[in-house]
């Protein structure tokens, strides 16, 4: 089974919230993370132990570059950050590389799977 991994500590504390259900990941990921398909949710940093905490649902996948993100996808991504440009400083840390209004993203909605 294919997982959506979380590294960053705020991340973690969102899913556990369940405040969080809409990822936006760097670069054109739709096929690895088809519509329909059922992921572990987990969080943990590279090249370390995971925890699992949930199966979802992948509900949406939409390729778009950072300016189509739309207020929607920035909220489900995460509450705390309200527009491109905080997302835009907030992948700069994550990928420790220059991000433009240009570069491409998968947004990805995905449901808790409840057992």
């Amino acid at each position: 089974m294919m997982a959506l991994n979380f590294q960053a500590p705020k991340h973690a504390r969102m899913l556990k919230e369940r405040t969080k259900d809409c990822t936006v990941r760097l670069g054109d990921r739709s096929r690895l993370y088809p519509e329909g398909s059922i992921v572990w949710v987990t969080t943990g940093p590279k090249f370390q132990p995971k925890e699992k905490l949930y199966a979802a649902f992948i509900d949406k996948v939409r390729v778009k570059t950072m300016a189509q993100l739309t207020s929607e996808d920035l909220e489900h991504q995460n509450p705390e950050i309200s527009t491109r440009e905080a997302l835009i400083e907030d992948f700069e840390q994550l990928y420790k590389k220059r991000i433009t209004m240009d570069d491409t993203v998968t947004v990805i909605y995905f449901t808790e799977i409840k057992e």
